[in-house]
């Protein structure tokens, strides 16, 4: 017999508890308990899914609010420590093979995810998700300095965080959907969340390890000519793929205090995307709606953040005025969020508008930074160490914005 309980039975065995005993409370405290998206939104998600009948993620595990929070920390734990190091090895390697792993190994452990019964399966797989995941942004950025000179690279770093906004996006909707298969196969609705998402990453690794273009010097499709433009346009102000990393180079980034100002900014914008999770759920649990349908109202949000950072990034390049991009940004964002908490506690709409703006802003905030960022590397070995540098010390945000 399946253990996935209906939703009719759970409703019979609340209403026999008296509400002062917490049989009403009940009903809402799985929705207005915070979770942290941290940019991977399943877990998230897993951990309201099908609350209502008792089959969400936390209530199957057994585990209280301070271990799921231990198993949240544990992937940032992993993230910063593995950034680094994942940067040299895509160079050592060629990035078409090491993100390729990268993909393989995140999404058996997505899916691993999803066959985890107790709270020391759910740690560990969160930390050897963090290790594979490490890689992925910084070395996706640091491919891009391989291929275009500084005023380009503002749209294309927006394209990736956006296309993660969007997966934020689709995560709700896509636990909205999957939320229908509680009990399939007698398994909850939340396992089947993270066994669906972690399958495509292992698809998609193949395609990455045969197409994805490592550096202009060593990929077959360019012509001589082809080869020697793209790799002069670059020579001086951008990193190449068949140039060394020194141990001079990294003293030099290591001491260099400039670079450690962009760590700074990084780091306060790591602060309003852990806490952008820990306002959604209560907003929406004010507006009357929980379950399924609180998944969906995490849609907006995140789908608007995808519009707003590709405008905004857009227009830093086309001016050159990166600066300028991430005052505005961040200027938006900040006051949005004061104005949240200085709204009157029943103003949920409102609240709930400018959620919406405080995450698009946030959002577009990433790939100006990122792109100045770059614009002040000129080498190779400067990038392979600035730039996961730079988000790793953007983790201890993170940790600020989940307390």
């Amino acid at each position: 017999m399946s253990r996935v309980r209906s939703e009719n039975q759970v409703r019979e065995e609340k209403a026999a508890v008296p509400p002062e005993n917490g049989g009403d409370f009940e009903k809402w405290s799985d929705i207005n308990e915070f979770r942290t998206v941290d940019d991977r939104t399943n877990i998230g998600n897993a951990k309201i899914l099908n609350s209502a009948t008792d089959d969400s993620l936390v209530q199957t595990l057994h585990i209280s609010n301070q271990q799921y929070l231990v198993a949240l920390m544990i992937f940032i734990v992993a993230y910063t420590i593995f950034e680094t190091p994942s940067n040299y090895m895509l160079k050592k390697f060629r990035p078409g093979r090491w993100l390729a792993m990268l993909m393989l190994g995140w999404g058996l452990m997505t899916m691993v995810l999803g066959a985890v019964h107790n709270f020391a399966g759910l740690v560990a797989a969160r930390f050897f998700l963090g290790v594979f995941e490490a890689g992925l942004f910084p070395g996706m950025v640091y491919c891009l300095t391989f291929w275009y000179k500084p005023e380009e690279r503002a749209l294309r770093i927006a394209w990736i965080s956006a296309s993660a906004a969007l997966g934020s996006a689709f995560g709700g909707a896509i636990a909205f959907g999957v939320g229908r298969m509680n009990g399939v196969k007698g398994l909850e609705a939340w396992r089947w969340l993270f066994i669906i998402e972690g399958a495509p990453s292992c698809a998609c690794s193949i395609l990455v390890f045969l197409f994805f273009p490592d550096f202009p010097e060593t990929v077959k499709w360019l012509s001589d000519e082809e080869r020697e433009l793209a790799v002069e346009r670059i020579r001086g102000v951008a990193s190449l793929g068949h140039a060394k990393i020194t141990w001079k180079e990294a003293r030099e980034t290591l001491t260099d205090w400039r670079l450690y100002l962009h760590y700074l900014i990084f780091m306060s914008i790591d602060v309003p995307f852990a806490s952008i999770s820990l306002f959604a759920p209560t907003i929406i649990s004010g507006l009357g709606y929980e379950g399924l349908n609180a998944q969906l109202f995490t849609v907006p949000p995140y789908a608007i953040a995808f519009v707003v950072t590709l405008l905004l990034a857009w227009q830093t390049d086309k001016h050159n005025v990166r600066a300028w991009g991430i005052v505005l940004a961040l200027g938006i964002a900040g006051v949005s969020f004061l104005v949240q908490g200085a709204l009157p506690l029943d103003a949920f709409k409102a609240r709930y508008g400018l959620l919406c703006v405080s995450v698009s802003f946030a959002f577009a905030s990433v790939a100006p930074v990122l792109s100045w960022l770059t614009a002040n590397l000129r080498s190779t070995g400067a990038t392979t160490l600035a730039v996961p540098l730079n988000i790793s010390t953007g983790q201890f945000g993170q940790i600020i914005g989940t307390f």
